[in-house]
C-alpha cells in the first residue's frame, strides 16, 4: 500500500504516513517496496523483529519470549484472512 493510500485511510498527511511507515520499516514491521509502497510483514516475524529492536534499545538480552510468540500467533489468522480476500 502506498503512503498516500495509508494517509487517506487514516486521515493524516502523506508525509506523516510516510514517516510512520519508515519507522515501522526500521522496526521490522513493514517491507519497503518500489514506488513509495509498503507491505506488512507476517505477524510472527513482525512481533519477533520488534521485540528484538526493543531489547537492543533497552540493553535487554534477546531470547525467546512466549508472550511475543503468542502475539504473533494470535495475529496470524486475521493477517491471512486479509491477504486472501
Amino acid at each position: 500500500m502506498s503512503s498516500n493510500t495509508i494517509a487517506k485511510r487514516l486521515n493524516v498527511t502523506a508525509k506523516a504516513a510516510s514517516n510512520v511507515a519508515q519507522e515501522l520499516m526500521q522496526m521490522g514491521a513493514l517491507i519497503d517496496m518500489p514506488d513509495d509502497k509498503f507491505e506488512a510483514m507476517h505477524p510472527r516475524f513482525t512481533a519477533v523483529n520488534m521485540y528484538r529492536k526493543y531489547c537492543q534499545r533497552n540493553n535487554v538480552e534477546f531470547k525467546r519470549n512466549k508472550t511475543v510468540d503468542n502475539i504473533g500467533a494470535i495475529l496470524e489468522t486475521p493477517y491471512e484472512d486479509a491477504r486472501t480476500k
